[in-house]
């Protein structure tokens, strides 16, 4: 890295704090063909957190059937225990067993996962799109009953590879049916990387208009047609203040081909560093830990700003002027 770089260039109207929900240890490994030893993701977590990451979503407590990559999250749990007690681990919760297998390992912050469109709905969680939410319901009350932090995430909010176009209003009902259940916090998510920054303009201002404020949502972009960063700054402008980001670039969706990676962390590290956005994350360490995964998965990152930073289109992590901690 050289120092100095990115130049620091403030712009009106953006916050001058980021919150970024790091993805890579549960969205982004669940989509790896082969099964990354529990020690490793471990690992990868702890490094995360030295990176400076406040919240680091850890595992699934979903049925191993569906997502046998995380089928191990009662193995890593207890393998995060030394973390620092402010540090946010989410995990996914699906059903009422979920949560229970989640509050069983001390979990305090927990996420549901539902759908703005009735075929993945049914493609993801085998119900409809009114049965999932009324599944969810007991979930998030009982949650918020023991005190707990909730996440919904709302998927297919900006088009859906069954039905196309998604109407901003049909996604509005899902997200207001998740506030009045108890979420916290709801998850904007652009599975299939089709937005654009007047789409997502449009769908925050409707939200706005329905009583959901920019400080409940988080955005959640993939960057399958290169528009992630575009998104996430268009968002900021609107108030938006947390994004989801994964280590690397890792993951997409294993129920819906399309999806391609997650917004790396470290390419919206160094746009929110040019802007003078504070994250509270040290990108050489950052870049240095997505750099040793990439060599754990055999593969380089797809994330530009780890190859620029490592010079490494082959072979990540492997260049010189990598980070001493590789």
């Amino acid at each position: 890295m050289i120092e100095g770089l990115p130049m620091r260039f403030g712009d009106d109207g953006l916050p001058p704090k980021v919150r970024i929900h790091e993805v890579g240890p549960r969205d982004g490994l669940q989509n790896e063909q082969a099964t990354v030893p529990v020690e490793v993701k471990s690992e990868f977590i702890h490094r995360l957190r030295e990176a400076g990451l406040e919240t680091i979503e850890a595992t699934s407590f979903v049925h191993p059937k569906w997502v046998p990559q995380l089928a191990d999250a009662e193995e890593l749990m207890p393998l995060l225990a030394d973390l620092p007690g402010d540090l946010r681990l989410p995990v996914l919760v699906p059903n009422a067993r979920g949560l229970d297998r989640a509050v069983a390992h001390g979990c305090r912050h927990i996420a549901v996962f539902a759908s703005a469109t009735e075929s993945f709905a049914r493609a993801n969680l085998n119900r409809s799109l009114e049965e999932s939410l009324a599944m969810f319901e007991p979930v998030v009350t009982r949650a918020k009953a023991e005190e707990q932090w909730v996440r919904g995430y709302v998927s297919m909010c900006f088009g859906d590879p069954w039905e196309g176009p998604v109407p901003p209003a049909q996604v509005v009902k899902v997200c207001r049916a998740l506030l009045d259940m108890g979420c916290d916090e709801l998850s904007l998510g652009d599975t299939i990387g089709v937005a654009t920054p007047g789409h997502v303009t449009a769908l925050l201002r409707e939200l706005t208009t329905a009583g959901v404020p920019a400080a409940r949502i988080a955005v959640h972009f993939h960057d399958t047609y290169g528009q992630a960063l575009s998104n996430t700054l268009t968002a900021l402008r609107h108030g938006v203040t947390t994004v989801d980001a994964s280590a690397g670039g890792l993951g997409g969706c294993p129920y819906a081909k399309s999806a391609t990676g997650n917004l790396a962390t470290e390419d919206l590290v160094w746009m929110l560093q040019g802007l003078g956005i504070g994250t509270g994350v040290d990108l050489a360490r950052l870049t240095a830990t997505s750099g040793w995964m990439a060599d754990r998965l055999g593969r380089p990152s797809p994330s530009r700003t780890v190859r620029a930073l490592t010079g490494a289109d082959t072979d990540a992590g492997s260049h010189p002027n990598s980070h001493k901690e590789q």
